[in-house]
């Protein structure tokens, strides 16, 4: 895997702090589906969830190009909802649960 490959992984890594199985079971969620923009009925956040879901349960081997340049878009999207975060309590807000589409809950350590 190349050093860029490798920064890939790990800026995704550090941007999704879910585990597959609580991402999956979040996205199943009437709060998952109520955030976000909806072009086609699912927002991108959720289609880009339920793809993050496959992608940890891959193995780093199987990565493929398209798989990396979604980790990159992730990271990339983590990173900045995460600079836009509102003031006050964030616990039912909807920025939590858009970020939450995106395999990031800010209120894990």
């Amino acid at each position: 895997m190349s050093d860029d490959q490798e920064k890939t992984r790990e800026d995704f890594g550090d941007a999704v702090n879910m585990t597959a199985g609580t991402l999956e079971k979040w996205l199943g969620t009437d709060e998952s589906k109520e955030v976000g923009d909806k072009e086609s009925g699912e927002s991108t956040g959720h289609a880009s969830g339920r793809r993050i879901v496959t992608l940890l349960r891959k193995k780093r081997d199987d990565l493929t190009a398209d798989d990396l340049k979604h980790m990159r878009k992730v990271a990339g999207y983590v990173h900045r909802h995460l600079a836009q975060r509102p003031d006050g309590d964030v616990e039912d807000s909807r920025w939590r649960y858009s970020l939450m589409n995106w395999g990031h809950d800010p209120l894990e350590k």
